[in-house]
């Protein structure tokens, strides 16, 4: 069996979703300038997404009922997480015994206070893989799930096949996800490779909106109405949303 075929029954294994694999060449200095020289050594990611749960996702609106928020978090967020984060490290536990090099990207860590950010960015791997686009969210967008998936990345050098490329945006002339952001973060322009991120996204106002939920109430600081809002991910036909 080779070795794409293993990473594939390991990921049904898990359950996940979405399985691609990512050539970082053409990202390598956006790659380079995030994680640093050690993560941007690496040629390729392997990008795993698992959706969420829909029925915990329609509720985000009234997630100042504690119920909503704390199932939300612990399944929108621990639960699959663990989930990626398992996946990662069985991935890179087999290419290492196969003699290849390999770093598993937790799911949800930040590395950065300062600039908000993990070592590595989860979307650009799924984008480059062909799993979907940068939205106005600033989320990585799927044509089926929209943007209600959560990821995670194996760096690695082994020579496996790259599955896609990086999809065209398809938001269009849909606001929806800046329009309902409660402290504004979104700017509407549309994903530039080359642009800075705070071209589209505050980073800023996002994580200071959490912050004082969290000292509010820690059950209770969770938002997600972006990608709650995303027409791609609620299960209708995009066209009949002008998209």
């Amino acid at each position: 069996m080779d070795m794409n075929q293993r990473i594939k029954d390991i990921a049904g294994t898990w359950g996940a979703d979405f399985l691609g694999v990512a050539d970082l060449s053409p990202a390598h200095d956006a790659i380079l300038a995030q994680g640093g020289p050690v993560v941007a050594a690496y040629p390729r990611a392997i990008s795993v997404g698992i959706v969420l749960l829909h029925t915990i996702v329609d509720q985000l609106p009234h997630s100042a009922d504690r119920a909503v928020a704390v199932n939300y978090k612990h399944h929108g967020y621990d639960v699959i997480n663990q989930r990626l984060d398992l996946f990662v490290s069985r991935v890179s536990s087999l290419l290492q015994r196969e003699g290849y090099q390999a770093l598993p990207v937790p799911a949800s860590k930040r590395v950065d206070d300062e600039r908000i950010c993990a070592m590595f960015s989860h979307k650009l791997a799924a984008r480059l893989a062909g799993l979907g686009w940068i939205g106005k969210s600033c989320l990585l967008v799927t044509p089926k799930e929209g943007p209600r998936v959560r990821w995670a990345t194996v760096l690695t050098d082994a020579p496996l096949p790259v599955t896609g490329k990086p999809m065209e945006e398809r938001c269009g002339s849909c606001n929806q996800c800046v329009e309902i952001c409660p402290v504004n973060a979104f700017t509407g322009e549309a994903f530039m490779s080359s642009d800075p991120r705070e071209k589209r996204f505050n980073a800023g106002k996002c994580d200071r909106y959490f912050a004082s939920m969290k000292k509010k109430d820690p059950e209770l600081a969770v938002c997600g109405l972006c990608l709650y809002v995303c027409p791609y991910g609620q299960h209708r036909n995009p066209a009949q949303t002008g998209l």
